[in-house]
């Protein structure tokens, strides 16, 4: 709970409470790609329930982190003038880039300047926090026009984007033989230079859902009770237009789905295996009516949950920034416990050695110890900026 003293008393203890816990979520799937050993896909056919599951949960991260980023910005329409926030979202947005390009990266891989190298190339890649970053230079001019517009804005993207698919290049991470405009909907590589820059979150479907986030804010500004009701009745919406339009399997997602002979089990799977990258509309309805269910409720969470939660999502970028250079350590230790050299593991997970790795049950204790041991810092953190108002804290 923040204390007395707290000058950022304008923050809303669930949108803290949401986002430390798809943070804490996060970080599992983050753990499963550090140190899970090798096996199948877990959205492939060949992945247990078990496996499905676990990648399945932490589908809910990144729309609702870049959400309560578009909506926290809409609520601050009452705090600043529209150039103000115009500089505060551009900054930032710039800002987060650069850390996607240079912090992430170095945390990823431990290469020198966060550059790995891929058959001779140095590679960037564009992740989450690109996406998050370059929607709010989009928002930092879109914001201009006003929530209602944004709040339209953001769901003609999220609901028509998907037209695209037929028409849009198909492509995969690695293709390069495209020109940058593809990468609005596809992932793909772009070759600058040296640099070798893969686009692994096409950015389209993520700006319409931070516009859609900012144009949210004034249900947040509403009191609690009605709040709630709204969240949930929304939620349950939702959630029944993406069982609606993926039983039909019309329009909506590009991966479609099928009957198995194999029982129910593989057919819920299946069912539920929609397309992140980009996120279709199918995904954002999956993931996003659920959230809004959850957050309905997030008031009523008490004690040492609601505060350990509510902290982590005060201090969200400390935690994220963090929580990976944590990981890929641990994951150096446990290679050079279980035989490797250490020089190994200075690379992307996805070129660990063969025969690394831990089962999924090691995965979840790995996990647990990660946000334990993060908690103690990120509390620290939060007390810092709940105490005072530098301005270079809002970029942490």
């Amino acid at each position: 709970m923040l204390t007395s003293n707290d000058q950022r008393a304008y923050r809303l203890d669930c949108i803290d409470l949401m986002r430390g816990l798809v943070m804490v979520i996060m970080a599992l799937d983050h753990v499963r790609d550090f140190f899970m050993v090798a096996g199948p896909a877990p959205t492939s056919e060949d992945a247990t329930p078990a496996l499905f599951a676990t990648r399945w949960i932490t589908h809910f991260c990144a729309p609702v982190f870049v959400l309560l980023a578009g909506t926290s910005a809409g609520l601050m329409v009452t705090r600043k003038s529209k150039s103000e926030l115009t500089w505060f979202l551009l900054s930032r947005g710039l800002w987060l880039i650069i850390v996607e390009c240079f912090v992430i990266s170095t945390a990823s891989t431990f290469s020198p300047g966060g550059l790995a190298r891929l058959n001779g190339d140095v590679i960037v890649i564009m992740q989450v926090i690109w996406a998050i970053g370059g929607s709010m230079v989009i928002l930092a001019g879109a914001q201009l026009m006003g929530r209602r517009v944004c709040c339209a804005a953001g769901i003609v993207v999220l609901c028509c984007h998907n037209l695209l698919d037929p028409y849009w290049p198909e492509t995969k991470l690695l293709d390069e033989n495209w020109p940058l405009w593809v990468s609005l909907h596809s992932p793909m590589a772009y070759r600058a230079g040296p640099f070798l820059i893969l686009f692994s979150y096409p950015i389209l479907p993520w700006i319409g859902v931070m516009l859609f986030g900012f144009g949210l804010a004034g249900v947040f500004e509403l009191p609690a009770n009605r709040r709630d009701k709204l969240l949930f009745r929304s939620g349950i919406t939702l959630t029944a237009i993406f069982v609606a339009i993926r039983a039909l399997d019309i329009y909506g997602d590009p991966n479609h789905w099928r009957h198995h002979e194999g029982g129910f089990v593989p057919t819920v799977i299946d069912f539920l295996n929609t397309t992140k990258y980009p996120p279709s509309l199918s995904f954002l309805l999956m993931t996003l009516g659920p959230a809004a269910m959850v957050c309905s409720y997030a008031d009523r969470v008490t004690g040492w949950t609601k505060e350990g939660l509510a902290t982590l999502g005060r201090v969200p970028f400390a935690f994220y920034v963090s929580h990976l250079f944590l990981i890929h350590s641990l994951s150096i230790v446990l290679g050079v416990l279980q035989g490797f050299h250490a020089g190994q593991f200075f690379t992307i997970y996805a070129f660990y050695p063969e025969g690394y790795g831990v089962p999924l049950l090691g995965v979840y204790a790995i996990w647990v110890s990660v946000v334990a041991i993060l908690y103690p810092f990120c509390r620290r953190i939060a007390a810092i900026k709940a105490r005072r108002q530098d301005w270079w804290l809002s970029y942490l």
